[in-house]
């Protein structure tokens, strides 16, 4: 028996099929894109696409069950979309919609979870019993995943540590509140800080090269992402205390999150005399999510 997963992106959707006894190597693995500005049927359409194609290069017929990351979550009391940043899916029976397409059962979790899934089960947080999943780049998610299963929540929102508040912070957030942790420690939020200092209008990579090379101003964007992420992943930690954080995107490819300094910032915000929880780096890079995917049909 072999998993099909589908990981449903803003600009791409790719399909991939992993054979769970060796599941780190996809047996096949496409990508189409997902055409998202012709709306809501367009995207039903390319998945489909990816589906057909998938069985044409297997060989094999579609199977009784596809995992599907998505952005957003599905509202598990009435079975629609919310929460996506690919709007025209909000308010739609995503799930209903493609098990009547397809002709198959799908099951559909947040593509920060599906990431977390995989990091947890297959990548750099393997052997771990509560791990979790974070996605810090521009936007900031998370997947929570405790003894190799999901924890998705009654409301379907377990992880969003992004859009929790943070302590004097009042940028406001698209999602209607003001001072989430994504309006701070994201890679736009950074690059606000910086400008709103006196900075250059740059990316946050040419931020922290500035930084290696000792200009003040980039020194202390990456001083604050540091320190509020000490702050917002604490909270965290406090609630779940779990063994292993995995920081995917690319705010988490930045050394100073792993060293020394960063764990003393965590420390300062932990119920706690010491950290024991290990800061990962993740293992399975851009194959997370549509692996993660192809895991929700275990």
């Amino acid at each position: 028996m072999t998993l099909w997963g589908l990981d449903l992106g803003g600009t791409k959707i790719e399909g991939a099929i992993i054979d769970p006894s060796q599941p780190e190597v996809a047996l096949h693995r496409l990508r189409l894109p997902t055409e998202a500005t012709q709306g809501y049927d367009a995207i039903i359409s390319q998945i489909e696409r990816v589906v057909i194609q998938l069985e044409k290069a297997s060989g094999q017929p579609r199977p009784k069950l596809i995992g599907i990351g998505t952005p957003g979550a599905t509202e598990p009391a009435t079975g629609l979309l919310k929460n996506s940043n690919t709007t025209c899916l909000n308010g739609r029976p995503l799930r209903a919609d493609l098990i009547s397409r397809l002709q198959t059962n799908v099951r559909l979790a947040n593509d920060a979870n599906c990431c977390a899934l995989a990091e947890a089960t297959l990548g750099s947080a393997r052997g771990h019993s509560v791990v979790v999943g974070l996605i810090l780049g521009t936007g900031v998610g998370g997947g929570i995943v405790v003894n190799g299963h999901l924890v998705e929540g009654c409301h379907g929102i377990a992880g969003e540590w992004g859009h929790n508040p943070m302590r004097g912070e009042t940028t406001p957030c698209y999602c209607g509140h003001v001072g989430c942790v994504e309006t701070v420690i994201s890679g736009p939020g950074l690059e606000r800080y910086y400008r709103a200092q006196g900075g250059d209008a740059i990316r946050l990579p040419e931020i922290a090269t500035r930084a290696q090379a000792g200009e003040p101003l980039a020194c202390a964007t990456l001083a604050r992402l540091r320190d509020k992420f000490g702050e917002a992943i604490a909270a965290v930690i406090n609630i779940l205390d779990p063994d292993a954080i995995v920081i995917g995107g690319g705010v988490g490819n930045l050394d100073l999150l792993y060293e020394d300094a960063t764990r003393a910032a965590i420390l300062r915000h932990l119920f706690n005399p010491e950290l024991r929880t290990e800061l990962l780096r993740p293992a399975l890079g851009d194959s997370a999510g549509v692996f993660g995917a192809a895991m929700l049909g275990t």
